[in-house]
């Protein structure tokens, strides 16, 4: 039997954004999304916290050495969204309305591809200490 292990890693950045569907007028936005839909946006200090669940190797012990996990969050992540604007600055939500729950999303997708898929990969994002969401559920 497998011994599966999950380790986290917490990193954190800050970003603005506007929740925004463009297909319906302003009042019905302001109605659904109330202040997170004021025309010049809102920032939130962002909590990641990436999961990853997998088997400790034989030789290091580890199931991730935990600074390469580090350094490949704050590169593909971090960088990419740290002090932006969600809508205005990055090309992940020019057409995603940059909710938690599409955040999230995006996040796992960009960091999917760079983790071994032996891997188990959840990411948990934290809008604010009260509100987050997972991804995968």
């Amino acid at each position: 039997m497998e011994r599966k292990v999950a380790v986290f890693r917490r990193e954190h950045f800050n970003a603005a954004h506007r929740l925004n569907n463009p297909g319906w007028d302003d009042a019905t936005n302001s109605k659904v999304f109330g202040k997170c839909n004021l025309p010049h946006y809102h920032g939130h200090n962002y909590e990641l916290i990436v999961k990853l669940t997998g088997v400790p190797d034989p030789e290091t012990g580890y199931v991730m050495d935990m600074k390469v996990l580090s350094d490949l969050v704050r590169e593909k992540v971090i960088e990419k969204f740290d002090h932006r604007n969600l809508n205005l600055d990055t090309a992940e939500f020019k057409d995603l309305n940059p909710t938690a729950e599409n955040i999230a999303i995006v996040i796992y997708d960009i960091l999917r591809p760079a983790i071994d898929s032996k891997f188990d990969l959840k990411v948990t994002l934290y809008e604010t200490p009260r509100n987050f969401v997972e991804y995968p559920a």
